[in-house]
């Protein structure tokens, strides 16, 4: 098939995605060459709608895989800005065992401790 020739070729883009528990952020960006995942997130514009984030400190991947923010891009990629975590996940599970523990061991419905 050929291409329509008075359609404008598509230009070539970067996803800059950034999540909150309530709302989630998706901006395209055009990919120049030489683009760094950094350059992306700040030609977003994400960094000036949440003050929560310091362009030095971010955390940022590429379809999943951390990466640094001097990663060059390439067509298509989505760069993702990651939320630090509210808590370590491992102390969360042993706090929440120890709770566990702590009121005794669990019985059985005849009464006897398992």
């Amino acid at each position: 098939m050929d291409p329509d020739p008075e359609k404008p070729p598509e230009k070539t883009v970067v996803e800059v995605v950034y999540a909150l528990p309530t709302r989630q952020r998706v901006v395209r960006v055009p990919l120049t060459e030489g683009l760094t995942a950094l350059e992306a997130v700040r030609a977003s514009g994400i960094l000036d709608e949440a003050p929560e984030l310091v362009a030095g400190d971010l955390a940022l991947g590429v379809w999943g895989r951390r990466v640094s923010a001097y990663e060059p891009l390439r067509a298509d990629d989505r760069v993702e800005i990651y939320r630090p975590l509210r808590c370590d996940p491992r102390e969360a599970r042993r706090q929440a065992a120890g709770s566990i523990s702590r009121r005794g061991k669990r019985r059985s419905p005849s009464g006897n401790p398992r």
